[in-house]
This record gives C-alpha cells, sequence and structure tokens, in this order.
C-alpha cells in the first residue's frame, strides 16, 4: 500500500515553515482565498524559496488554494510564485479545471468537493458530480461542507461516505483526499477505517490560531506510522 501524503495547509510564516524542514510532509499549502491565513503572491514565492532546504530527502511541492479564480489570476501568479498544485475550492467546473490544465500544463490541478449529509452529497456534491470532473482534474479533495465559506471550516463531515467517493476517485485513477476537521487525535481513526490517499490538515495542527510545530509533529508522525 502506498504511503499517505500529508498536505499542511495555511503556512503564512518564515520561521514557522523553517521549524517544519525535519518533518516528512508531501504538500505545503497557501492560500489565495479570502481567509484569516490569506497570502499575497510575495508571500507566498518568499516561503516557497524556503522549500529547497527541507531535511526529510523529499522537497514538499507547494500547492495554491483558490476560489473561483480567473486564468489572468492564475497566470499573475503563477508568474510571482512557482506553485506546483492549483487547488480549486469554489464553484469551478469541470470545463473550467479543464482550461486551467491546458493554460498551465506546468502544475496539477485539484478539485475539492464538499460533502455534508447525503442529501448535499447528492446535489451540491455527490458521486455523479465527481464523475464529471474525471479527465479534468488530477485529484479531488473532499471537505466539509459550510454554507458560509469554502473549506476551513475545522469541521468533519460524516466519514460513511467516503467509500463511495473513493470508487468513483480509483475507478479514474484520481488520488482522493480528506480534508475538514483532521487533527492528531483523529486522523489515525480516519487512516485505519477508510485508507485515504491522502490528508489536509490545516486549523487542527494550530494553537491560536498560529501552526504548532509539536502538533504538526504529532500529525505527521501519527500519518507516516499508520
Amino acid at each position: 500500500m502506498a504511503e499517505t501524503m500529508v498536505k499542511i495547509c495555511g503556512l503564512q510564516d518564515v520561521e514557522v515553515l523553517k521549524s517544519m524542514i525535519h518533518l516528512p510532509v508531501d504538500y505545503i499549502g497557501f492560500v489565495f482565498a479570502p481567509s484569516r491565513r490569506k497570502v499575497s503572491p510575495a508571500q507566498a514565492a518568499e516561503l516557497i524559496a524556503e522549500l529547497v532546504n527541507w531535511k526529510t530527502g523529499g522537497i514538499p511541492q507547494a500547492a495554491g488554494v483558490f476560489v473561483n479564480p480567473g486564468l489572468k489570476e492564475l497566470g499573475e501568479l503563477l508568474s510571482i510564485a512557482a506553485l506546483d498544485v492549483i487547488q480549486l475550492h469554489g464553484q469551478e467546473s469541470p470545463e473550467f479545471c479543464r482550461e486551467v490544465k491546458l493554460a498551465f500544463p506546468q502544475v496539477e490541478v485539484w478539485k475539492a468537493l464538499s460533502v455534508s449529509d447525503q442529501a448535499h452529497a447528492e446535489s451540491g456534491g455527490g458521486y455523479a458530480h465527481m464523475e464529471s470532473y474525471a479527465g479534468a482534474v488530477d485529484a479531488l479533495l473532499l471537505d466539509t461542507y459550510d454554507p458560509l465559506q469554502s473549506g476551513g471550516s475545522g469541521r468533519t463531515f460524516p466519514w460513511e461516505s467516503i467509500p463511495e467517493y473513493r470508487k468513483v476517485a480509483a475507478k479514474h485513477g484520481l488520488p482522493l483526499f480528506i480534508a475538514g476537521g483532521l487533527h492528531p487525535g483523529n486522523v489515525g481513526e480516519l487512516l485505519a477505517g477508510y485508507a485515504p490517499d491522502g490528508v489536509d490538515v490545516s486549523s487542527g495542527v494550530e494553537s491560536g490560531g498560529i501552526k504548532d510545530i509539536a502538533k504538526m509533529t504529532a500529525f505527521v508522525g501519527r500519518v507516516k506510522q499508520s
């Protein structure tokens, strides 16, 4: 079985990033959408420049998180900050995702889908909706539905829906990441019960809104040792 990938999202501070360089993290996420964790393109470029100093033998890839961006916005940002992944967290259509892949072939395109109860899963997100992104993206991510924001709620969704989503993702050869309310205390349960390809964490490794190296170390350790 392949090792579970880890993405730590919402990095803003160079010194925090430097404190993490011994952790076997696969992706570092930078938020460009409205959020208290939002960074500017110049801040992201400074942070991404630090990734070459990683000490684990593998340099994390840089993922940018966007909500309903335009191609011009993405192009301008990529000219400043060398992202490896564009993660789309809004209402971006499969057609738009294909346009992004064509316009920027140097990056991967990930699409986040929101999950709440089964009714929402079948209408707002859902397995059929997920199918429509086959061939348009490089990975899919499930996050908790929130009517007020596109992710970052700090709450879990009903994990019992994951197996059906996994079937769809696997059918099309797409890695499936899980986000939403993860922290060191529950990620082991997620891995044992549902074995996602990757996990994405932000507020669950923070204290007082700041990334906490002890929590990040515990989270990564539990994922990589599972």
